[in-house]
């Protein structure tokens, strides 16, 4: 486990912080293996309308809500572009999503110890849903806050807060974990500690940048670090 980059110990503890009780997850890309949909869905779209763009450059748009991204493609196709992103998204959900390793273990653990658990997440309700479903979940998260549920989503602070609120979550013990740098960022900008996954598409390194306050390289690492 990483702290920026370097070993990190409390005074008196190790990696761990005790008075976290509310646990905010990103999640395609942070829960969800959806890498290769998203790649897909994109690919899809963008052949769809035209448009030519290599696995790198593709790998910048993952991450942002669609409309901003196709937005600053093609403002009047926009709307179309989403729509049939969203539609091979859909009906491709069952063929490519999975869990990342030790996730569905450590929401298991953190739920039997009393933590309060939420999604946060860019994504629309029906894709949320759809994707919990597949993997079977959607059970352990007391909250589900999405781009339908807000009007400013990541990296505003306003998804998170919703989230919190909802829990009865205080930002002292609160922590918000992702894989991007709109999670990082909008955890930051609600005051609370935050959590970057190594496995991120972008990788460790650019994730860094954003400083969260961890960086883990496997799901069950946040286990002791909320004081399980």
């Amino acid at each position: 486990m990483h702290l920026f980059g370097i070993e990190w110990k409390t005074e008196g503890e190790e990696n761990s912080d005790m008075s976290i009780n509310t646990i905010l997850f990103d999640l395609d890309g942070t829960l969800l293996d959806t890498n290769e949909l998203i790649q897909k869905s994109f690919e899809y779209t963008f052949e769809y309308f035209g448009y030519s763009f290599t696995k790198e450059e593709i790998l910048q748009f993952n991450g942002p809500p669609l409309m901003k991204t196709f937005s600053e493609i093609n403002p009047d196709l926009a709307e179309e572009m989403v729509k049939v992103y969203r539609k091979h998204n859909h009906e491709n959900h069952a063929k490519y999503v999975k869990l990342f390793p030790n996730v569905r273990e450590t929401l298991e653990v953190l739920k039997k110890n009393g933590k309060k658990l939420a999604i946060v997440t860019a994504k629309m309700r029906s894709g949320v849903e759809l994707g919990l479903e597949l993997t079977k979940i959607k059970d352990y998260f007391d909250a589900i806050v999405t781009i339908d549920d807000v009007k400013n989503p990541k990296p505003h602070p306003e998804p998170v807060l919703k989230a919190m609120s909802e829990l009865d979550g205080e930002r002292e013990e609160s922590i918000m974990v992702g894989d991007n740098y709109h999670d990082i960022e909008s955890g930051k900008n609600a005051g609370i500690k935050t959590v970057g996954v190594a496995w991120s598409l972008k990788g460790e390194d650019y994730l860094r940048q954003f400083q969260p306050t961890y960086i883990i390289d496997d799901m069950k690492e946040l286990i002791p670090i909320v004081g399980v």
